[in-house]
């Protein structure tokens, strides 16, 4: 057993031998690398949560790019070791260049983590509010969500493109196609066109806001709610719970309506033809009884007015108000359907009539005949 061991230990000096098999101490000092960095990580992310507690928002960031900053470090220690390993290790320039797309990839995802991260903190200050302050989180959230996947694309382009940068026959290609690049640049600006243009739409309603999250539109005469905004794309919520997907700059070039532009409260209005014979006060009473009792209603405006009348009938308008367009929409319902009760049950007679003068027939008949 005594003679053996000395036998096991050349085996293992053998195995180890830097000689013949160079790669084995640059292997061991990765894992070192390695276990360095991920310790590195552990502190610096320890110090970072503690002095960013205080602030949320940075908080977030912190926390949002925890995984990704941990492989980043390491991509970076490893570019960092093979750019002074020895450059007669087999396939060394291979690996430096596989290290080098690693920690371009890395930032790359640093970087669009840490916008997501501050996206994110950003809206969990702004919830659902009420009154004003519901206006100012839902412009806060459009403006949020639209730069986050503006930038979150472009940082992705740019990590990409710093990958593909890498490779010298990319170079190579690029300048090759220098001289017909005029008419190449035309044929990928036209091709491109469409996403181009969606993307500074997007820009553009996240820094002036036509629309926001959360908005009533009638787009397409379709009614309903501004529900998601991507980079190229919003996607309406209809009343009868479909989804209309329309293009970013639709809303830049095509007029629509937004009914909660600068606040969410409406007038709405209901019609009604009756008899000229109909009195208008008791309509009016009625009006206010039904208002006061709705839930709907936000005690700002009702009244009755008479906006046109025919040979046959007078037509009513009544004006309500509430505070949001579903709310409104309720609200007339509820005063359609109330009024034409009352006018049914105290004064049918005076509905709509067609009246006709059969004395005047006669005499005219009269008239005829002789």
């Amino acid at each position: 057993m005594e003679e053996e061991l000395p036998l096991e230990l050349g085996k293992v000096e053998a195995l180890i031998d830097t000689s013949s098999h160079p790669w084995v101490t640059t292997l061991v000092v990765v894992a070192l690398v390695i276990v360095a960095m991920g310790v590195i990580h552990v502190a610096l992310h320890f110090a970072l949560t503690r002095v960013t507690r205080p602030v949320p928002l940075m908080h977030a960031l912190v926390n949002g790019t925890r995984g990704p900053l941990r492989w980043t470090l390491i991509a970076a220690g490893l570019t960092a070791l093979f750019n002074v390993s020895p450059d007669d290790l087999v396939a060394i320039e291979e690996v430096r260049h596989g290290a080098l797309l690693l920690l371009i990839g890395g930032l790359t995802w640093v970087a669009v983590a840490a916008v997501r991260s501050v996206g994110a903190g950003v809206l969990d200050n702004y919830g659902d509010g009420n009154g004003r302050g519901e206006y100012h989180a839902r412009r806060v959230q459009t403006q949020t969500r639209v730069l986050v996947r503006i930038l979150g694309f472009l940082i992705g382009l740019v990590g990409v493109a710093g990958m593909l940068m890498t490779f010298p026959g990319v170079r190579q290609i690029g300048a090759s196609m220098m001289a017909s690049a005029g008419v190449a640049g035309l044929v990928i600006g036209f091709a491109a066109r469409p996403v181009l243009s969606n993307l500074l739409a997007g820009l553009q309603i996240a820094l002036t806001q036509p629309i926001r999250i959360g908005d009533v539109v009638i787009v397409e005469n379709e009614w309903g709610w501004i529900e998601q905004i991507f980079s190229t794309y919003v996607v309406v919520r209809v009343w009868d719970e479909r989804r209309l997907v329309v293009p970013l700059n639709y809303f830049i070039e095509t007029p629509f309506q937004n009914w909660t532009r600068d606040s969410s409260q409406l007038i709405g209005g209901v019609h009604w033809w009756v008899d000229y014979r109909m009195p208008l006060q008791p309509m009016r009473d009625e009006l206010k009884r039904l208002c006061e009792t709705a839930p709907e209603w936000d005690g700002r405006v009702q009244l009755i007015q008479v906006v046109d009348a025919s040979d046959r009938a007078i037509q009513l308008r009544a004006l309500v108000s509430a505070p949001d367009a579903p709310k409104a929409w309720d609200l007339r319902c509820r005063v359609r359907e109330g009024m034409v009760d009352f006018i049914q049950r105290e004064y049918p007679q005076f509905l709509p009539q067609i009246r006709s003068d059969l004395v005047g027939a006669e005499r005219t008949t009269a008239v005829l005949d002789h």
